[in-house]
């Protein structure tokens, strides 16, 4: 299994507000199908999913806006894993653009759910195995800067 996630994407005219730029909305919506993509990369397809009943879910996001992106521009979102358990994943996103220029990053925690019983759950075997790999090649990579931040006015 390949450890290097990427997911691509392109500004669509609806995405597109009356500043001229990706609203901010849209910077979230292209993480979220990042997420999704994500969950196939790691072996929860939907057929996975369905017959499994097994799923992720989204527990906390923090985005940060860091440049414009404008109608048709290409992005592209790598993920970072900062740390992992038996049910849970704290994954960090960062997109950019075709300059590979950072526009955003998305914080993230997903859990792992059983769907039967609508209750966390550790992961499925496979996916497991597959979450350990990416984890032995990114344990040890460097925080992002943007990683583990607190929203919050500076007082002098």
């Amino acid at each position: 299994m390949d450890t290097t996630f990427s997911f691509k994407s392109e500004v669509a005219q609806e995405w597109v507000d009356y500043n001229g730029h990706m609203n901010d909305a849209a910077y979230a919506s292209v993480f979220s199908h990042a997420v999704d993509s994500l969950m196939e990369f790691l072996g929860l397809t939907k057929e996975v999913i369905e017959d499994e009943h097994y799923t992720l879910f989204t527990l906390e996001t923090h985005l940060c806006y860091l440049d414009e992106a404008h109608l048709g521009e290409k992005l592209h979102v790598d993920m970072q894993l900062l740390d992992i358990d038996s049910k849970r994943l704290h994954v960090f996103f960062t997109m950019k653009n075709a300059e590979e220029a950072v526009v955003a990053t998305s914080e993230q925690m997903l859990m792992g759910m059983d769907q039967e019983v609508g209750k966390p759950a550790p992961f499925i075997s496979h996916v497991k195995e597959n979450i350990d790999h990416v984890w032995k090649n990114h344990q040890f990579l460097e925080k992002p800067k943007q990683a583990g931040r607190v929203i919050g006015i500076k007082k002098k």
